[in-house]
């Protein structure tokens, strides 16, 4: 499940001035969205490009249909927001009482009106009215924003436990550790965070910690190598990424979709050449490579702005984006391992910089042995364009 950070950005920050600086700051770490106030919607657009969520009211929350924009205060137009979000100051923030009867509440009437999925609420969990009131708001809104005064957990449990797949709940929190408790929370966790925050680390980290939760951890197995020997040449592909690698991370390939080989990056430094750390040499065009999705794509499918998952040798995994590849012919080896008694194979280049993870440690495939034992991801189904299928599938 994909975890969003959203960065509050209002007037409660301050000047514009703390307010861009917080925004920019946001977009450098790769947030999903920016909550504003209407009339700064305008200017985040100028900032740079993420998803905008603006606190309206009466005169500016209608349905799309009849928006009409709103002057902004230098004079201009303010543009549209992604999401319109009620409840500051009104009953959301404890602004205006609840009424007894929520149902006759503005912001709920407000929601129930507009015809849109763009639209949601923001609440302070002031008590347990306000927990009914969230609960209300969110059969209604796309959005439902729950901050926590003198926070406990107990409340977001109840609205995790409570709101179903009708709303995205967002939590407020004002460091990366709570963000990871309200994505953790009750095992299903909130479904994004609202980060009240300037420290550039803390937003960064907590960017960092809604990319990892839910990220598939994979299970390798020692396999043990039967057969390896020096082939002709082949088309082989360096798949070079726009991240840097782990001296731990590399890429599952290998000419069977079943049994994929754990290849290192070229991060380790070499007296034949020089590192390059976003850079695995990665086997023939016709190998399967493991992406983030759980599928798999031949090495010569791969491009520009592709994504790829990044594995280290304890199985945890990482997207990564394709920058560039680059296919020449180069003389290759045939390697052929044995795990839970199936027979894999593939070819990687015969040079010294390439290098598997064998229970030894790092080792360069010319020096690999008969009886090594290598890291391998090794599944009991077959592929069919990339997607696992029950059925009987030859490969050798």
């Amino acid at each position: 499940m994909t975890r969003e950070v959203w960065l509050k950005a209002d007037d409660e920050v301050g000047d514009w001035d703390a307010r861009r600086r917080r925004i920019t700051t946001g977009l450098e770490a790769g947030v999903d969205w920016v909550l504003v106030d209407y009339e700064d919607v305008a200017r985040v657009r100028e900032l740079g490009s993420v998803n905008v969520a603006a606190f309206g009211n009466d005169s500016v929350h209608v349905s799309s249909a009849e928006s009409v924009p709103a002057a902004d205060t230098d004079g201009g137009t303010a543009a549209e927001p992604d999401a319109l979000i009620t409840g500051k100051n009104s009953e959301g923030d404890g602004t205006l009482d609840l009424p007894a009867d929520l149902s006759g509440s503005a912001d709920c009437n407000l929601l129930e009106r507009e015809d849109t999925d763009t639209n949601g609420a923001f609440v302070r969990i002031l008590g347990e009215s306000y927990e009914s009131f969230a609960e209300s708001a969110a059969e209604l809104g796309a959005y439902t924003i729950v901050i926590g005064e003198d926070w406990t957990i107990i409340p977001l449990e109840n609205l995790i436990a409570r709101i179903g797949e009708e709303t995205t709940l967002i939590a407020g929190v004002q460091t990366a550790e709570e963000a990871r408790t309200a994505f953790e929370t009750l095992e299903q966790g909130a479904d994004a965070v609202l980060l009240d925050s300037d420290d550039p680390d803390a937003i960064r980290e907590t960017v960092t910690v809604s990319e990892s939760i839910g990220r598939e951890t994979v299970d390798l197995t020692p396999a043990v190598v039967t057969d390896i020997e020096q082939t002709g040449s082949a088309d082989r592909v360096c798949v070079d990424t726009g991240s840097l690698f782990e001296h731990d991370e590399g890429m599952l390939v290998g000419s069977m979709s079943r049994g994929l080989f754990f290849v290192h990056a070229e991060t380790a430094d070499s007296p034949y050449v020089a590192s390059r750390p976003f850079r695995v040499n990665a086997g023939a065009v016709h190998a399967y490579a493991r992406t983030p999705d759980g599928t798999t794509k031949y090495l010569s499918e791969l491009g520009s702005g592709d994504e790829i998952q990044v594995v280290d040798t304890d199985g945890n995994t990482r997207e990564a984006i394709v920058g560039r590849v680059k296919i020449e012919r180069r003389p290759m080896f045939r390697i052929q391992a044995e795990v839970n008694g199936d027979v894999i194979e593939t070819l990687l280049q015969n040079a010294e910089t390439i290098k598997v993870a064998t229970s030894e440690g790092r080792k360069a495939v010319t020096e690999l042995e008969v009886g090594d034992e290598v890291l391998v991801y090794h599944e009991e189904v077959a592929r069919h364009f990339g997607e696992s299928v029950e059925e009987s599938i030859i490969e050798k």
